[in-house]
């Protein structure tokens, strides 16, 4: 009984080892792939091959959610973009429910008095959260087209005129630009998650969009056609990542996306451990809840067999969370025992190449996003040991969202809260208000990891288990920072 109790220890062990380092060769494909279009310079830039002779009617919309620190910044962001005012309507898309409002109405009647087309579309529900905000602020947005940016972003004042004229392509449905960082040297957290986003976009969104893959809305800097929104469906709220799940309807329906790397529009990130998991948690199920929404209709349409397959590891990439923990947590230490019980040390060394592919791939990809962008390498050295931490610090996290939408457990949007520690003209009366995070208590469970993982490390030395002792003082000491990091971020008045 201990002999097949063992073989299938080790057998479920390799097995999700093995799913992982699929997800490794991914991260690594796409770093062969951005490798190959960085040297084809010429493919760096989408060309835009016609212009608009009388520039159309865009309405800009800024989605806000109880954002006193930085909703008059956005604002007044907006006001300045460059475009003729005849052409420009500005919607502030409003559900907040603190001062926020009061602030945003004063400051909006101001501006109409001074002759700004802008409407302050305030609701006094949240049904259906961001999605449904932007679903019936439609019903009075006058725009041909529709750029959307969150309270937290500063767009370049051209970034309308660098986007609108990718439409005269009339099978184009949105243009993405690439997000910037305003407080990347906040602390550590804020540079790691830049590098993480850099990664995203720069090899991502970049790749995706060259190969002619699926890829997405990220919610904010981008610019859509009002008819494509609603051709392609709407904007729905049966998923926490509306815009994940709009872009995908749309390419689905044979509209097009335009991916931009070299329009930035710089935002804030969190700087806060809690207000960072919470972030990642609602991305991770949205995730999730989208790829069971329409993963089936991909792989039913008559897309290319690698479209599909990129589609299936886009949407599917935070199951990687969950198979990390489900082995570390569950099978690491029981694998090294059963090893042991059946005398077979030498299967280390198929564990450490394993090890790599699963783990080192990521690294490889952050450190990479880097050099994509022509970012210091050394500063992206350093990072490295940091970005191992933070993935374990996202580990449990991100797994427990990607079992809630599995399981179909619904949750309310929870809007990311933003310091505006950047915000200096616009936030016109001084205040900084603290806005605390809704997250479920984790530090219990990661606590107990670190302790878990520390005895692995204990037992490695009494065993001369060498090879495997780094990988459990990461493990110990990534779980048990996490958990003190939280406890500290929510101790915090």
């Amino acid at each position: 009984m201990e002999i097949i109790l063992s073989w299938l220890v080790l057998g479920l062990h390799y097995g999700l080892l093995l799913i992982l380092c699929l997800f490794g060769a991914h991260r690594l494909s796409l770093v062969f792939r951005a490798h190959y279009y960085r040297s084809k310079k010429s493919s760096q830039v989408p060309q835009i091959e016609q212009r608009f002779s009388q520039l159309p009617k865009v309405t800009v919309q800024i989605p806000v959610f109880n954002e006193r620190n930085v909703a008059l910044r956005i604002i007044e962001q907006a006001i300045k973009l460059d475009y003729p005012a005849d052409l420009l309507q500005i919607q502030v898309v409003d559900d907040s429910t603190d001062e926020t409002v009061d602030v945003i109405r004063a400051y909006v009647i101001e501006l109409r008095e001074n002759g700004v087309n802008i409407d302050h579309v305030h609701r006094a529900n949240r049904q259906g959260f961001k999605a449904g905000a932007l679903r019936d602020a439609m019903d009075t947005a006058s725009g041909e087209f529709i750029a959307i940016f969150d309270a937290d972003f500063m767009p370049n004042t051209d970034f309308l005129r660098q986007t609108v004229h990718h439409f005269t392509d009339p099978n184009v449905a949105m243009v993405q630009g690439r997000w910037g960082h305003l407080n990347i040297n906040s602390n550590r957290l804020t540079k790691c998650q830049a590098v993480m986003l850099d990664s995203h976009f720069a090899l991502e969104q970049q790749m995706r969009y060259y190969g002619n893959m699926l890829f997405n809305f990220n919610g904010t800097a981008g610019i859509w056609r009002t008819s494509a929104i609603i051709d392609a469906g709407h904007w729905a709220a049966d998923t926490l990542t509306e815009d994940l799940d709009l872009s995908y309807r749309a390419q689905i329906k044979g509209w097009k996306l335009i991916y931009r790397n070299d329009i930035i529009c710089p935002a804030e990130l969190p700087s806060d451990m809690r207000a960072f998991k919470s972030q990642q948690h609602r991305w991770a199920k949205g995730g999730v809840q989208v790829m069971k929404k329409l993963i089936g209709t991909i792989w039913r349409t008559d897309f290319k067999l690698s479209k599909k397959l990129e589609a299936t590891f886009h949407l599917s990439n935070n199951f990687a969370y969950f198979v990390m923990l489900i082995d570390t947590l569950f099978l690491l230490i029981p694998s090294l025992i059963a090893r042991e019980y059946l005398q077979m040390p030498f299967v280390f060394w198929l564990d450490i190449p394993l090890l790599m592919l699963a783990s080192g791939s990521h690294l490889v990809y952050l450190y990479y996003g880097q050099v994509a962008l022509d970012h210091s390498r050394i500063k992206a050295l350093i990072n490295l040991p940091f970005l191992l931490l933070l993935g374990i610090f996202l580990a449990f996290n991100n797994a427990r969202a990607a079992l809630e939408a599995l399981a179909n457990q619904e949750s309310e949007f929870v809007r990311t809260p933003k310091s505006g520690e950047t915000a200096t003209a616009a936030d016109t009366a001084g205040l900084t208000k603290k806005y605390k995070t809704h997250l479920p208590a984790s530090e219990g469970v990661e606590l107990a990891a670190g302790l878990a993982f520390t005895y692995g490390a204990i037992w490695s030395i009494q065993n001369e288990s060498w090879l495997m002792l780094p990988f459990f003082i990461m493990l110990a000491v990534g779980f048990s920072l996490s958990a003190f990091t939280s406890l500290r971020s929510r101790a915090r008045p």
